[in-house]
């Protein structure tokens, strides 16, 4: 049997590590390890790697993942020796995962979603590299409001609906994922992330902090679609990665939940939003569409048995953080904190 190589840096390849989540895996891992980024910046940021670029274990690759790509013969990787050293972990989160922008590139979130991850399945399989997918909870299509969702849940979803492409290209994801750990015993890992919030996000993407963030900077409603009993979770971004990283280190292990479980009144983060940023904001409440998916709560006992994770940064010191960088980015796009333009 042929000796397995240690190498004393890891080649870990993070596709899509420009984006919100990808920087923050990106800047974990680089201290100790070898970190390629690929990412095409449609819905990635430059800003978010910023601060990498001078480092010696660092390189990007502006690239889209549903085209081939050598990177054995990119002279950017040279000093990273890919032909010998080959690629010793993958983490895949290249998809556009905006809702804002679902309508605009649902072609894109599609493609990524299929042949992107194809594309990345088979460079696991060259490089016999440790795979990780993030996936998402809206897998589970409608579930009942305020109620834990389990791993094995399954849920409706009208794949022609609100989102659709988001959650039916998650969807497949997970069945060529499935598809491949049966035929070439890939031992693939698929986490499926609930609500994340943290520094990086962007105030464009219409997830609700942000969206909460800017409108408060801007004098604008806060809408909240349902009542003020309308609820959901909130995990930090450091928790989600912390999880991330242990299920990557883990041999056998099912598609898993990342998120938190304590479920929060929205309208409490509203308040907490209005607050922190002095607006004159005012809260107001839509009725929900019929056919989009209520919040999802997570279950996170097999994360709790498997990997030994739960989340445990609070709310409020993880939103004084993304009040922080949310206000500051805003203030850099031109908007005083009264959303008067400077």
């Amino acid at each position: 049997m042929p000796v397995k190589q240690i190498f004393e840096h890891k080649n870990i390849l993070i596709i899509g590590g420009a984006g919100f989540i990808g920087s923050h895996i990106a800047e974990r891992l680089v201290g100790h390890n070898k970190v390629i980024c690929i990412d095409n910046l449609s819905t990635g940021n430059e800003k978010n790697i910023d601060f990498l670029l001078r480092h010696p274990n660092f390189e990007f690759i502006n690239h889209d993942i549903t085209q081939p790509i050598d990177l054995e013969n990119l002279p950017e990787l040279e000093k990273f020796k890919v032909r010998w050293q080959g690629i010793q972990e993958i983490y895949h989160l290249a998809c556009p995962a905006s809702p804002s922008k679902f309508d605009k590139m649902s072609i894109d979130v599609l493609l990524s979603s299929a042949i992107g991850t194809k594309i990345a399945l088979d460079l696991a399989l060259k490089y016999k590299s440790k795979f990780l997918f993030l996936s998402s909870s809206v897998v589970y299509g409608q579930a009942i409001m305020g109620e834990e969702i389990k791993e094995d849940y399954v849920g409706k979803s009208d794949h022609l609906g609100p989102n659709y492409c988001y959650i039916e290209g998650k969807r497949f994801s997970e069945s060529l994922i499935d598809s491949y750990n049966k035929k070439f015993n890939l031992g693939a890992k698929i986490v499926r992330a609930f609500t994340t919030y943290g520094p990086r996000m962007s105030l464009e993407d219409g997830r609700l902090i942000s969206t909460f963030v800017s409108n408060a900077l801007d004098g604008k409603e806060l809408v909240i679609e349902g009542d003020q009993n309308a609820k959901n979770s909130f995990c930090y971004i450091d928790d989600l990665v912390d999880g991330i990283l242990k299920v990557m280190e883990v041999d056998d292990i099912k598609p898993i939940n990342l998120g938190n479980p304590k479920v929060l009144p929205i309208i409490e983060v509203a308040k907490k939003v209005i607050s922190s940023t002095n607006s004159k904001s005012q809260i107001v409440f839509k009725p929900r569409e019929q056919k989009k998916q209520v919040s999802h709560i997570p279950d996170i006992a097999y994360a709790r048995q498997v990997i030994g994770w739960e989340p445990v940064v609070l709310l409020d010191a993880g939103l004084e953080k993304t009040l922080k960088y949310l206000k500051a980015s805003k203030a850099l796009l031109g908007f005083s904190d009264g959303g008067i333009r400077v």
